[in-house]
């Protein structure tokens, strides 16, 4: 049932594993085509399928606390060639589609968590490469 969840999980009003999946996968989809971020994905993803079970139990994981994804996506993305224009590029990706996807609570706290994650991730790929860099999403001041 929508917004209901297994295990230690929380309930949001229309999210559920299925949302989620039909989030993730519509979300990649456009990512793939996209002209900006789509070739550094294909350059990385080898097998499609695996990684969107993987990343819809991030999201899960993320938003539900269900406890299904138990890595580490920074290391992953560390030493990934995609600057600021990327994530300025998938985050429009990902609440574009959020918004179509999810009800509007739902969209809010996967959009929130988005920026979130992106704010963090250039961060840590700044660290890195020894740039400095502010958060530009969640973080403002």
């Amino acid at each position: 049932m929508a917004g209901e969840s297994s295990g230690f999980g929380v309930a949001i009003p229309g999210v559920d594993e299925a949302s989620i999946k039909a989030l993730v996968h519509t979300f990649y989809d456009r990512v793939r085509r996209d002209e900006l971020i789509g070739p550094v994905f294909e350059a990385q993803v080898d097998d499609w399928p695996e990684h969107l079970d993987k990343l819809c139990a991030f999201w899960s994981n993320v938003v539900l606390r269900t406890g299904r994804y138990q890595g580490r996506p920074m290391q992953k993305h560390l030493r990934l060639p995609i600057e600021a224009e990327h994530f300025d590029r998938w985050l429009a990706l990902f609440r574009a589609t959020a918004s179509e996807i999810m009800p509007p609570e739902g969209a809010a706290i996967f959009i929130d968590r988005a920026n979130r994650i992106a704010d963090s991730f250039e961060l840590g790929i700044g660290s890195v490469r020894g740039e400095f860099r502010r958060p530009r999403h969640a973080f403002q001041l």
